[in-house]
């Protein structure tokens, strides 16, 4: 099964484009959630993740934060074990 990932993100942000880059890289496909200019949407994103800048990071229904942590995961080899998981 396929994880459900879902990224909150902003069109004038380096961070999401960074978040973005490398799930391309790994064949993921996501949901994307635009915040521009949208204060329910975002309100809804910091209530699901506990977090107030984008991008948000959301794998199989946990919130894993941010770009940094998105890149944390991978140096420590755990991004693809938490892609693959169902």
């Amino acid at each position: 099964m396929t994880p459900q990932v879902t990224i909150y993100s902003s069109n004038y942000c380096g961070y999401c484009f960074r978040a973005k880059r490398i799930l391309d890289s790994k064949g993921v496909a996501y949901d994307e959630i635009s915040v521009d200019g949208q204060g329910d949407v975002r309100q809804q994103m910091m209530q699901l993740t506990g977090g107030h800048t984008v991008p948000q990071i959301i794998i199989s229904g946990k919130s894993i934060g941010g770009c940094d942590e998105l890149y944390a995961l991978e140096r420590q080899q755990q991004l693809d074990p938490l892609l693959k998981a169902s």
